[in-house]
């Protein structure tokens, strides 16, 4: 996944093709559906939630940038009259974020964008400060997070920074990039 390319290898040959794809996925947090549920109970014996989510390989995981658990919306809350950013000025805020990132790569070959970075150069491109540090390796100790999710909560950060068009990386881009692993806290789970 990260090298972008599928390797088909047969006895006499092998042969590369580009695979430069965006995986989403979904799944409930446990059979019954209603873990960590507002308003409903589980009803999963225990151990079982755990078991549904160790389903996913730790390494896939590792893979993938932003795990988001998504709750129900209250009826009370879903008709509350709020001012909310709408699509068109998201849109627009994507589009300054995806401006920033070709110009930083415009010089690099096949990169267009920080998901696209090398872990060589996640250290240049990434930078935080001392407090930034502080607050990654707590979560990276308290968590057991690995290399490749210290490379990847790096470059959600810097898009995090990118999207509010911070030239550099806050301690607030880091923790909202570091609460996007949601599934690799330990005992998220029971």
């Amino acid at each position: 996944m990260e090298e972008r390319r599928v390797t088909i290898s047969r006895a006499k040959i092998s042969t590369d093709y580009p695979a430069n794809f965006m995986l989403i996925a979904s799944m409930n947090p446990c059979p019954c559906g209603y873990y960590n549920h507002p308003e409903k109970e589980c009803v999963c014996a225990p151990g079982v939630v755990q078991r549904y989510l160790s389903k996913v390989s730790g390494p896939l995981l590792d893979r993938i940038d932003l795990h988001v658990e998504v709750v129900p919306v209250s009826f009370d809350e879903m008709t509350a009259a709020r001012k909310s950013e709408t699509s068109q000025e998201i849109r627009l805020r994507v589009v300054n974020a995806r401006q920033i990132q070709s110009e930083r790569f415009k010089d690099q070959k096949n990169i267009y964008c920080n998901a696209m970075m090398p872990s060589n150069m996640v250290k240049d491109i990434c930078v935080i400060n001392d407090a930034g540090r502080t607050l990654l390796k707590t979560a990276m100790e308290r968590l057991g997070l690995s290399a490749r999710a210290y490379d990847r909560i790096l470059k959600v950060s810097r898009t995090i920074a990118d999207l509010a068009t911070s030239e550099e990386i806050k301690i607030e881009h880091l923790a909202e990039a570091i609460q996007y692993r949601s599934l690799d806290r330990e005992g998220w789970a029971g």
